[in-house]
């Protein structure tokens, strides 16, 4: 379908210019949200005719978009999720999640304006880019944690899937020496079986001597 964009979109064009579009993503999204018109002639002079009044309201639209995008950028919010030893997520961290996060800032932040190309599966730090205009944008950091002392470890760098190898060579350290301590334990009460066969044997050899 071919479209005229009644707004700057990202990726496709500036206000005025006529793009051709998938149907499915003008009629989802383009077209309900104002963005654009199908284009036709009758349109294209629809549109001229509201060109100064659509610049005018975009450009108000961009200036409270960068007020906003100041308090966002730069910001980092903490998201507390339950994880493996390996630091893989059960579960995973979607745009609407972080839409929720940055939206206690006070900014009314949606999940179509965080730029998100997958969920995020694993615990770490994530630059995400929260797009509030397709001319703003601001940069926040998403920092996955299991608990709050991790996620404040982790933003002083330190890297919880390293404690986690830490923790289990520690705990595979120990699993051996306990089973080393076993085998010690059975091979002692083994020689002490064998030893106390030897002399039970000597005692009875020197009483068969006797009796003879």
């Amino acid at each position: 379908m071919q479209v005229i964009l009644l707004e700057r979109v990202e990726k496709l064009g500036a206000m005025g210019e006529t793009v051709r579009v998938k149907d499915g993503y003008a009629r989802n999204f383009l077209l309900p949200r104002g963005k654009a018109l199908r284009a036709s002639a009758k349109n294209m002079v629809k549109f001229e005719a509201q060109r100064a009044e659509l610049e005018v309201k975009n450009a108000t639209a961009v200036e409270a978009a960068k007020t906003d995008s100041e308090k966002l950028d730069g910001a980092s919010f903490i998201l507390i999720r339950q994880a493996g030893e390996s630091g893989q997520l059960y579960g995973s961290v979607s745009t609407r999640d972080i839409a929720a996060a940055a939206s206690e800032t006070g900014v009314a932040v949606t999940r179509n304006h965080v730029v998100l190309p997958d969920p995020i599966k694993t615990l770490g730090l994530y630059d995400v880019r929260i797009a509030l205009h397709s001319e703003v944008s601001s940069t926040v950091q998403i920092n996955v944690a299991r608990t709050q002392d991790e996620a404040e470890s982790q933003a002083r760098g330190e890297d919880l899937t390293s404690n986690a190898d830490e923790r289990d060579e520690i705990r595979r350290a120990a699993e051996e020496l306990f089973e080393q301590a076993e085998a010690d334990a059975a091979a002692e009460e083994e020689a002490e079986g064998a030893a106390a066969d030897t002399a039970e044997a000597e005692v009875e050899a020197e009483t068969d001597k006797t009796e003879d």
